[in-house]
């Protein structure tokens, strides 16, 4: 049977250069590849989760997945995918109340997806006394609440990040505690001791990465909060964007930030009041299609042509 290419020969129909292309989504959208991508690299993090209030520890980082210098994922040229960039959380309540009944958890952060890819929001920040304020699961885990023994909060699914630190309940002196910090990408969060530090409760370590050109770090975990007196510390929070705790020497704490997918930080207890948690930064999600020269379908190059046509299996 004679085989054909349309009519086509290579020299009239020239390979395509297709650039490489970043595009990087801060909101959800929808990704459109170009007429000759057929497999993408993606780095996806979620939202990283609000830290507790009253002793409250760090908020997890969001989840983070990547396959960047790795097998690249496949898709269909000119094809449109969804993409969903998750939200971080919400900083644990407080009603004002002196007692565990003022506190609240932070808000777990929101998935991240790019079409069958899906990374995992952090989980909450433990809050107030009792030791049933452990850490949540997430992305990465939440850090335990200060004034008793807790533990922190495991990262599930494995593999996109890591477990919040535990409360040790250790009093830095008097009635004087911290949280613990939340689990960040590349480590867990810090256990909490009796040493007023910035490693003292500290939020795990983000991940660098460098699929837009430069080194960046995403998905620290929230460092976790102090309170009562004699504190001047906060927590720090993971690199990576996680959330300083507050503490009754600097109060404010800070937010995770914004499309990193960094927890937040714990809230303190300044008495007589409880302090809100800070709330987990945004996620993001950024898809990188390879340069290169596409060869356009159907196109023989000479020898091709000439072996077809020698054997005469080639027709217009």
């Amino acid at each position: 049977m004679a085989n054909s290419n349309g009519g086509v020969v290579g020299v009239d129909n020239p390979t395509v250069e297709q650039p490489q292309i970043i595009t990087t989504f801060n909101s959800s959208g929808t990704f459109t590849t170009s007429s000759y991508t057929t497999g993408v690299e993606y780095l996806i993090v979620a939202g990283g989760a609000g830290g507790g209030s009253r002793f409250g520890g760090g908020g997890g980082a969001g989840g983070l997945k990547t396959n960047v210098g790795g097998t690249p994922l496949t898709v269909t040229a000119s094809t449109g995918y969804t993409v969903t960039v998750g939200a971080g959380g919400a900083g644990g309540v407080a009603s004002g109340s002196s007692g565990t009944g003022g506190a609240g958890y932070g808000g777990a952060g929101s998935n991240s997806v790019l079409a069958s890819i899906t990374s995992t929001g952090g989980g909450s920040g433990g809050a107030g006394d009792s030791e049933s304020m452990s850490g949540v699961t997430g992305g990465s885990g939440g850090g335990g609440a200060g004034r008793f023994a807790t533990t922190g909060g495991l990262a599930s699914p494995t593999g996109q990040g890591n477990n919040g630190g535990n409360g040790s309940g250790t009093p830095l002196g008097g009635d004087v505690f911290r949280g613990a910090g939340g689990g960040g990408a590349g480590a867990v969060g810090s256990n909490s001791t009796g040493t007023d530090n910035t490693a003292n409760g500290a939020g795990g370590v983000g991940l660098e990465n460098s699929i837009t050109g430069s080194p960046v770090f995403y998905a620290g975990g929230g460092g976790g909060a102090g309170g009562a007196t004699a504190q001047s510390t906060n927590s720090a929070g993971g690199n990576g964007g996680g959330g300083d705790g507050s503490c009754t020497g600097a109060t404010t704490g800070s937010d995770g930030t914004t499309n990193t997918g960094g927890g937040g930080g714990g809230g303190a207890y300044i008495a007589p009041s409880n302090q809100v948690g800070k709330a987990g930064g945004s996620g993001i999600v950024v898809v990188k299609e390879p340069a290169g020269p596409f060869k356009c379908t159907g196109v023989w190059d000479m020898n091709a042509l000439y072996d077809n046509v020698k054997a005469g299996t080639w027709t217009t």
